[in-house]
């Protein structure tokens, strides 16, 4: 039985390990964190990713925990309301929609429930080199002893470990798109009944929305600004400073996001290679091509990349050159019409028509 080793244990990752498994493949996910990671946005579920998540047979239980919003205000700087919406939300599109949103975090416990039965999880470790030859790749850990695998997939997001090791520095991969996104949860002090709430303020601007039967918010405040750095500690002092110099809500938001223990700030950047994979090695989701938040479809793209790189495994018999080259052949056009909705209208979502066409151009069955 061939062994494979995926570093990350979000979306994409668990997602791979499940197919792999239905191939016939033995399976080890590491993940860095020591647990299952809390927090984040609200994510959406769209188009063949439904398919991929209803093949899995979680679609029914993705559809018990969605988002259930009623709509959404727009408000000015003093928060004046501009614009409201009882048929659309920024974050997730038309109400009516067959496509999911429900909270990242609800989705990984989802799949990792599914999976933890017959796929080895190790927690708290992380890759620190890789050494392949004809027989498989050495991998060498932070913590836990060296290990020997068929093959290894990096699906560790944006700032890859497995990239790094295997393809070169992020510089040379990442397209910054000149604005970073800050995610954070707080109690609902706004009171929000399944209502969203989004304020823009020059370059600067946010989306609330109540979350675990009306209890919580998740805010997502996103600025424009040049690369920063990954610093987080540094990027927090930045979020807080900004939003406490907004008029509407300022302090509070200012005060939930230094209090937050899931804060998360990053920069809104893509990922592009000219070729996913390098001997035994691949990439898969953000690790391989990253859309960025903006693009809405970073989830999708996981699911869906999960399933054809399974099942491009599956079919080539132990050739993983030939499985790799026909992943890349079924899922670069579909990554480069997902990603092109991030740039499609600078400072706004794209087109319903540009979304429509992206999140169903792939055949699961090709």
């Amino acid at each position: 039985m061939q062994t494979v080793l995926i570093s990350g244990g979000g979306v994409a990752g668990p997602a791979l390990a499940y197919w792999l498994r239905r191939h016939g493949f033995e399976v080890t996910v590491v993940e860095r964190a020591p647990g299952l990671r809390s927090g984040g946005q609200a994510v959406d579920v769209r188009g063949v990713a439904l398919d991929v998540l209803e093949r899995m047979g979680l679609l029914e239980r993705a559809e018990k925990v969605r988002t259930r919003m009623r709509g959404m205000s727009v408000l000015d700087a003093d928060g004046r309301e501009v614009e409201r919406s009882t048929e659309a939300t920024y974050s997730s599109g038309r109400l009516d929609s067959e496509d999911i949103e429900l909270l990242r975090e609800d989705l990984v416990r989802l799949i990792h429930e599914h999976t933890r039965a017959d796929v080895e999880y190790v927690l708290g470790d992380s890759i620190v080199a890789l050494d392949e030859d004809d027989s498989g790749v050495r991998v060498d850990f932070a913590h836990g002893a060296s290990r020997t695998f068929g093959l290894v997939i990096g699906a560790d997001g944006l700032h890859s470990t497995v990239r790094r090791l295997a393809f070169g520095p992020e510089e040379r991969f990442a397209r910054h798109l000149g604005s970073y996104l800050s995610v954070f949860g707080a109690d609902n002090f706004l009171g929000l009944d399944d209502w969203q709430t989004w304020l823009r303020d020059g370059d600067v601007g946010f989306g609330i929305m109540p979350v675990r039967d009306n209890t919580e918010l998740r805010i997502a405040f996103g600025f424009r600004s040049d690369p920063l750095g990954h610093d987080p500690r540094a990027l927090q002092r930045l979020v807080t400073d900004r939003l406490a110099a907004l008029r509407w809500n300022g302090a509070r938001l200012a005060e939930a996001a230094r209090q937050a223990p899931d804060f998360y700030c990053d920069a809104m950047a893509q990922i592009h290679l000219d070729q996913w994979s390098r001997g035994r090695v691949a990439l898969l989701g953000d690790a391989g091509y990253c859309p960025s938040p903006l693009s809405g479809q970073g989830t999708s793209l996981a699911l869906v990349g999960g399933y054809v790189l399974a099942d491009c495994l599956g079919r080539a018999h132990g050739d993983h050159d030939a499985a790799y080259a026909r992943y890349e052949r079924r899922m670069r056009p579909f990554v480069t019409v997902n990603q092109a909705l991030a740039t499609e209208n600078p400072g706004g979502p794209a087109s319903e028509a540009s979304v429509t066409h992206a999140k169903r151009a792939l055949s699961l069955d090709d």
